[in-house]
C-alpha cells in the first residue's frame, strides 16, 4: 500500500506515521503540501493519507479542511490518531540561544512555540517554511547561526543539533491527525467495534437569517446526538458566507445520527458527509 504524507522526512506528520505503521508494511509517498496529499489520494496517486486537522494549541489546520471541502468530494476520512507533539529548537552546531540571528519553521509550529519565542528569543525573526522538516532542512545549506523549530527526528535524519527540547507553549501538546481514503474504497468500509465519528461540512441559503444555524444544529441535538467539535471557516465567497464543520459522535448509519443530518439538509443548500470513521482510540 503506497500512504502519503506531509514531507519530507522528518515532519510531524512523518512521525506519527511511523509510529502508527510500526510492524505494518506500506510504501510512505512524501508529498510537499497538504493540498498535494489529499489530492494524491483524489488521483489514485496513493491508496491512502494522513493529514493533521487539529493541535490542541493552534487549533485546526486550515489547508486539511479546506482541501476536503472545497477541493474534491472524493476524498474520504476514514480513521484518526492522536500523536504527543514534543517541539525541538534545532541548529547546525552548539549556539547559545542569544547567538540565534533567526528562526525557522512551519507557521503551526511557531504558534505552539510563541511564548517561548517571545521570553527565550526577544526581537530574533521567524520565518516560515513549507514544513518543520524543510525549516530543518533549510539549516544544513545555511552558513549563519539560525535556528528551527522541529522534532527531534529531524534534527537526527539532517545531522542537527537539539539546543532546547519541549519548547511547545503546553505540556500536553498534541496533534490530531485523520487517515485518508476514496470514497468507495477498502479502506472507507472497513469494519470497527467501539465509538465512532462522524465529520460533515454544510453551508448556504438561509444562513444570515436570525437562529438559522441553531435551527442546523437544534436537528442533531434534539436526537441526542452529540456534537465534538464545530467551526466556521470562509467559503472564499465573499465576506459573511461560511461553511461549518462539525464532529459527531456515531456512525452515519445509526438512525439518530442519519435522521438528524436529514433534518439539517432541509435547511442548508449543501451538506457533505466528509467521513464515518473508528473515533481514536481505536478498539
Amino acid at each position: 500500500m503506497r500512504v502519503g504524507y506531509l514531507g519530507p522526512e522528518g515532519t510531524f506528520t512523518h512521525e506519527a506515521l511511523l509510529a502508527a505503521s510500526m510492524g505494518h508494511g506500506f510504501e510512505a509517498v512524501s508529498l510537499p503540501t497538504i493540498f498535494d496529499t489529499v489530492m494524491a489520494v483524489h488521483d489514485g496517486t496513493v491508496e491512502r493519507a494522513l493529514v493533521p486537522i487539529e493541535n490542541s494549541l493552534e487549533g485546526s489546520v486550515n489547508a486539511t479542511l479546506d482541501s476536503l471541502a472545497i477541493e474534491t468530494e472524493e476524498v474520504a476520512i476514514v480513521g484518526e490518531l492522536v500523536h504527543p507533539i514534543s517541539q525541538c529548537l534545532i541548529a547546525r552546531y552548539e549556539l547559545e540561544l542569544s547567538q540565534i540571528e533567526a528562526v525557522v519553521s512551519h507557521p503551526q509550529a511557531s504558534g505552539q512555540c510563541a511564548r517561548f519565542i517571545r521570553t527565550e528569543l526577544p526581537g530574533v525573526p521567524v520565518m516560515a517554511a513549507p514544513s518543520t522538516a524543510d525549516a530543518v532542512r533549510i539549516l544544513v545549506d545555511h552558513d549563519g547561526p539560525w535556528a528551527a523549530l522541529g522534532n527531534r527526528l529531524a534534527a537526527e535524519l539532517y545531522g542537527c543539533v537539539v539546543l532546547r527540547a519541549g519548547v511547545e507553549d503546553g505540556a500536553d501538546n498534541e496533534t490530531r491527525f485523520v487517515w485518508l481514503a476514496r470514497k468507495g474504497g477498502r479502506a472507507e468500509s472497513a469494519e470497527s467495534g467501539g465509538a465512532w465519528k462522524t465529520a460533515v461540512v454544510f453551508w448556504g441559503a438561509g444562513s444570515e437569517a436570525p437562529g438559522w444555524l441553531v435551527s442546523c444544529l437544534s436537528e442533531l441535538s434534539s436526537r441526542g446526538v452529540n456534537m465534538t467539535r464545530i467551526e466556521s471557516r470562509p467559503r472564499r465567497q465573499g465576506l459573511g458566507r461560511y461553511m461549518f464543520f462539525v464532529d459527531l459522535e456515531g456512525r452515519v448509519t445509526e438512525a439518530a445520527v442519519n435522521e438528524g443530518l436529514a433534518g439539517v439538509r432541509t435547511h442548508v443548500e449543501t451538506l457533505r458527509v466528509l467521513g464515518s470513521f473508528p473515533a481514536w482510540p481505536e478498539a
